[in-house]
């Protein structure tokens, strides 16, 4: 365990020799052979310091057998002048070399090896055992030259040795010794965190870590491998993946990062969230990194027992087998060392070795008892040896408490072996195994529908992982299930039947050419998935009824199944399909053609040009053949062998053959429209092209009046006027007339496009609308077919189409004179420009449009512009200055504009540049005139404002003094009432004095027994009467000025007021009707009143 750090530029030893004499040895060019180096050490008598340099120099460079040497020598020539005292350094520096030994030693060494053979090998024990001598003698050493012991360098490499023979309390005390006198020694940290991680306790193993990456960012053994182990254990797998990226960032040598990374790459690949694609690049990436590993360290048990199972899945069983044989003899740690048993048997019962197979399937099982695959290969090769009982018990075992295992591929096979019947086993106990089965078949059927519930939340299988799918699909199971199930319940039997025959029709139980008819419906549909499945079923259902009856039908069988691989970019599966098929039947020319075209799909256009010949040398007659020859000719831009071959196809073969008519017709139509003759033979020319290409069509039409091809090419016809002015024909002398037959052509050409729509989903129909819209100056739908076309079918990476949106708003902006039109047709030049850099003619496009929207806004009034614009269209148009300038300069023979024109816009644009200040000082007037007046407006508006906020608070405030004069009147008429209250009151007592002498003055006038005054009583009875009548208006006066105590007060119900009985009274009582009359007291107190008053 050492820590890198880049050697010091002229790094030397001085060995002095004799008297004067200085050897200097320079350590950056040693001699690989040490035997210079140690004479002169011998001769020199060196110290103990310079002998040790060397040697770690040596073995820092890669040469152990060279440093081992010199430490040996250093033995023997220190030993021989009798200072033995010095060695120490020595003796722990040969124990680090066991120890680096050992590194590389087997720690078992297998007798019986087939592949990985490593007979004589010295093992790791071997060399522990040679460190531990070392140490000890190094021990020795320093106690007989008066040391107690070798310092921090033997505790150091004492805690090493102990590290690496599992000795973990011993090498724990050693390295927390050497961390007591200096706490930031890199190698006591290190062994320390190691020992910590192998004990769990991974968050204090990972400080350790981090801490010795802080003192050493580019230590070797990294750090940062440790900080991701104790990352991925404690649960943050994204934390330790980027720990180890930046790992190998920083050491892109080291193998501990490659063989982690690539383990995490292949666990990653088995996420059913991830596509095929994806699973398949974090496989293959994993695969690599694994390999590399491997490569770094043949020796690394963990990276030959990953790449085991790689090779394992490869099917290469000798290489698997050294490998798992490699990870069985280096293996450290008992997870591996099962690995490496159970990969060994694995590959041995592949083979049929089933001997050997047993034996390493054993040998796992010791170590772990429980594992679930070890347990499995035994049972099976138990099985395979007739020993059922034997696998019961394996399995049994595996699944049962103490610690019982949830694997539903043991309890299936368990299952199975119970409901079996065996020789020697009783009815009774038969069907005990039968109650058993039943019971583990139950259980995984529930295990089965907890998971699906789990993963989607409804019944249906797709939902569960791929190992727990083949079981619930399994036939043999369900069928199994039912025979279990006949003699106990009809209905449990009938559900598993059921089951099966969904699967089995599923898996092609039925006849092959219903199964072939369906998958071509679901290849049609694009559904290659459901496709695929029926072609497999279909082979297999066909390859059971016999070479007689099934091999007719799997021939279209197999090329319909390599064209399902080959749609769904499964190129690998599609070609070993027509290979197949090819070695079956050489001449199926279709699966020829196939293969053509996926080589030209990858460019190797010369390949499928040959296997396209080859075709046509054994099937020239056959018109799909010379159909795609044709397309195949058009589309490697070879139009005149097009052409040639096309008119042969209807000359010599079948002159009304659609497909060839169709393509006559756009070769035609093409080569006349990229003609570039100017003179009057070329235009006569060109218009025989275009009649000869609008007859072809017309006759492809004539052949199959629902030809799409053949509609859509007479409507470009029609809509460009290839008959007529693009034809070179004679234009008509009146401009109107020919705008007319313009506009008539492009509806004419548009109501065929919308139906011809209806038959083709391609974006071509939605560009050739467009270009109809554009003819018609129906700007607006034509770029909303544009747009269609290139964001449904090319993803906006079509130039020609961006081109077409680029004309399309330019001349939008110049119809409605609109800078943001002229800035979105800049955008899809600019767009166009980057899919095509070397482009001048979209070039030169964006500077005309960067000069014609600078010209357009010094064109238009004032309020129809503004200065951020008009900045803007300054700075492009002075951008435009500099493409003109360098389109005019271009010295190219062939250039797709006229210079003299760039020249002369180039001038254009200067002189319109000049006047560009006056403009802008134009606009800045208009803009500072119109703030003006809006600012004038607004100011108007802020004054009417406030003047009506200030009659509104004139308006509130006459309220408020209204308010405060009413409630002041209330408040005077309320105590003015209190008064009247008050003094009323004083009257009221007065009066009932006078009451109590005139009641005793009666009482005293009865007495006497007179009567002559019964009239004068009467009549003073009425007063009270008056009084209580002046009392109700003092009560009405104060309700009306009281309506806030009022409101205050609860109303006190008025009580029945007793009535003082009048001589009158009863005089009326004597004449009419007799009430009901009640007696009055003699004396009215306080309360009568008050009732009256009320």
């Amino acid at each position: 365990m050492d820590y890198e750090s880049p050697p010091a530029a002229g790094r030397s030893v001085d060995i002095e020799l004799g008297g004067q004499e200085v050897i200097t040895i320079d350590l950056d060019n040693l001699d690989p052979n040490p035997e210079d180096v140690l004479d002169l050490l011998k001769e020199g008598q060196c110290k103990v310091w310079v002998w040790t340099k060397l040697a770690g120099e040596y073995w820092r460079r890669g040469y152990l057998g060279a440093a081992e040497k010199i430490a040996q020598q250093a033995i023997d020539s220190f030993t021989a002048n009798h200072t033995t005292a010095s060695l120490p350094p020595i003796y722990a520096l040969l124990a680090n070399i066991q120890i680096a030994h050992a590194r590389k030693a087997p720690k078992i060494v297998l007798p019986d090896a087939r592949q990985d053979i490593l007979t004589g090998e010295k093992s790791k024990e071997g060399y522990y055992k040679d460190s531990a001598q070392f140490l000890n003698a190094g021990e020795k050493a320093a106690y007989e030259g008066g040391e107690r012991s070798g310092g921090t360098l033997a505790f150091l490499t004492r805690g090493i040795q102990q590290l690496a023979t599992r000795s973990m309390d011993d090498a724990l005390r050693s390295f927390e010794g050497v961390l007591a006198e200096k706490p930031t020694n890199i190698v006591a940290l290190l062994g320390k965190a190691r020992i910590l991680y192998a004990r769990r306790q991974f968050s204090q193993a990972l400080k350790l870590f981090q801490q010795v990456l802080q003192y050493s960012p580019r230590c070797i053994p990294d750090p940062r491998i440790g900080i991701g182990l104790c990352l991925w254990a404690m649960d943050h797998k994204a934390k330790a993946k980027a720990a180890w990226q930046r790992s190998l960032e920083v050491h892109p040598g080291e193998w501990p990062a490659q063989l982690l990374l690539g383990l995490e790459a292949i666990n990653a690949s088995k996420n059913d969230a991830l596509t095929e694609e994806e699973m398949a690049h974090s496989f293959l990436t994993g695969t690599k990194l694994i390999e590399k590993a491997f490569n770094a360290n043949q020796k690394s048990a963990a990276a030959a027992n990953a790449l085991c199972e790689l090779f394992l899945r490869k099917g290469s069983y000798k290489r698997a087998l050294k490998l798992a044989e490699r990870t069985i003899q280096f293996a450290d740690t008992l997870t591996v060392l099962t690995e490496g048993y159970l990969r060994a048997g694995r590959v041995l019962h592949t083979e049929g070795s089933l001997v050997e197979a047993t034996r390493h399937y054993s040998a796992a099982a010791v170590g772990q008892p429980k594992h679930v695959l070890g347990a499995i290969g035994l049972a099976q090769v138990q099985m395979q040896n007739d020993e059922i009982a034997a696998a019961i018990h394996t399995l049994d075992t595996l699944l049962q408490p103490p610690n019982p295992q949830r694997s539903s591929e043991a309890t299936v096979m368990l299952a199975s072996l119970r409901a079996h019947p065996r020789p020697g086993v009783s009815n009774a106990d038969a069907a005990q195994e039968r109650i058993k089965a039943r019971e583990l078949f139950d259980r995984v059927m529930k295990t089965l529908e907890i998971d699906d519930t789990r993963t989607n939340g409804h019944g249906h299988i797709n939902g569960l992982s791929k190992a727990a799918r083949r079981i619930s699909e399994d036939i043999d199971m369900h069928a199994e299930i039912a025979r279990l199930w006949q003699d106990e319940s009809l209905d449990r039997m009938g559900k598993a039947l059921n089951e099966a025959l969904r699967i089995s029709e599923a898996s092609g139980q039925v006849d092959p050419r219903l199964l072939n008819n369906l998958g071509a419906l679901y290849h049609l549909e694009d559904k290659l998935g459901e496709a695929r499945g029926m072609y497999e079923s279909a082979l297999t259902s066909a390859a059971i009824l016999g070479p007689e009856i099934g091999e007719g039908m799997s021939t279209s069988m197999l090329y319909n199944l390599a064209r399902v691989y080959e749609d769904a970019g499964d190129e690998v599966m599609a070609k070993e399909a027509y290979d197949k098929l090819l070695s079956r039947h050489p001449e199926y020319v279709d699966a020829k053609i196939r293969q053509a075209q996926m080589l030209a799909d990858v460019n190797r256009h010369n390949d499928a040009h040959e296997l396209i010949k080859q075709s046509l040398a054994s099937q020239n007659n056959n018109l799909n053949l010379r159909a795609f020859y044709t397309y195949f000719l058009i589309q490697t831009n070879l139009p005149k062998p097009a052409k040639d071959f096309v008119f042969a196809t209807l000359k010599d073969h079948d002159k009304h053959d659609v497909y060839s008519l169709c393509a006559a017709g756009w070769i035609m139509y093409h080569q006349s429209r990229e003609s570039r003759d100017a003179t009057q033979k070329g235009a006569d020319e060109r218009r025989r092209g275009f009649r000869r290409s609008a007859e072809f069509y017309e006759k492809a039409l004539q052949m199959d009046p629902l030809c799409a091809i053949a509609a859509q090419g007479l409507a470009i016809v029609t809509a460009e006027d290839a008959l007529g002015s693009l034809g070179g024909g004679v234009p008509s002398t009146s401009g109107t007339d020919e705008a007319q037959k313009r506009l008539k052509n492009a509806r004419e050409a548009l109501d065929v496009f919308a139906k011809v729509r209806e038959s083709i989903n391609d974006g071509s129909i939605y560009s050739n609308m467009g270009h109809c819209y554009y003819a018609r100056d129906e700007y607006d739908r034509a770029i909303e077919s544009y747009e269609t076309a290139s964001t449904r079918f090319y993803d906006g990476h079509n130039v020609p189409v961006l081109l077409c949106l680029c004309r399309s708003w330019y001349a939008k902006a110049n119809k409605d004179q609109s800078f943001a039109a002229m800035n979105t047709s800049l955008k899809y030049a600019q767009m166009a420009l980057h899919l095509q850099p070397s482009d001048k003619a979209i070039v030169y496009n964006i500077a005309m449009i960067e000069q014609k929207a600078a010209e357009m806004l010094f064109a238009v009034n004032p309020f129809k512009r503004s200065l951020v614009d008009m900045q803007r269209a300054i700075d492009q148009a002075g951008h435009a200055q500099k493409l003109f300038a360098s389109l005019a300069a271009d010295k190219s023979p062939l250039v797709p504009y006229s210079r003299d024109i760039a020249d002369q816009r180039r001038k254009y644009g200067e002189s319109m540049l000049r006047k560009a200040d006056e403009h802008l000082a134009t606009q800045r007037q208009f803009e500072a005139e119109a703030q003006a007046k809006l600012s004038s407006a607004r100011q108007r508006r802020q004054e009417d404002k406030e003047r009506q906020e200030a009659l509104e608070r004139g308006r509130v405030e006459e309220l408020r003094q209204q308010a405060e004069k009413l409630a002041e009147e209330r408040r005077i008429a309320r105590e003015q009432a209190l008064e009247w209250t008050t003094s009323f009151r004083e009257e009221s007592d007065e009066e009932k004095e006078k009451k109590v002498r005139r009641a005793a003055k009666k009482e005293k006038v009865k007495t006497e027994g007179g009567s002559g005054d019964e009239a004068g009583e009467a009549k003073k009875k009425r007063r009270p009467k008056a009084k209580k009548s002046e009392d109700d208006e003092n009560a009405e006066d104060q309700a009306l000025f009281s309506d806030q105590e009022d409101g205050d007060k609860p109303i006190r119900k008025r009580g029945t007021k007793k009535r003082v009985i009048r001589d009158d009274d009863e005089e009326e009582g004597a004449g009419g009707p007799r009430k009901k009359l009640f007696k009055s007291k003699e004396v009215l107190s306080d309360t009568d009143e008050d009732d009256d008053m009320s």
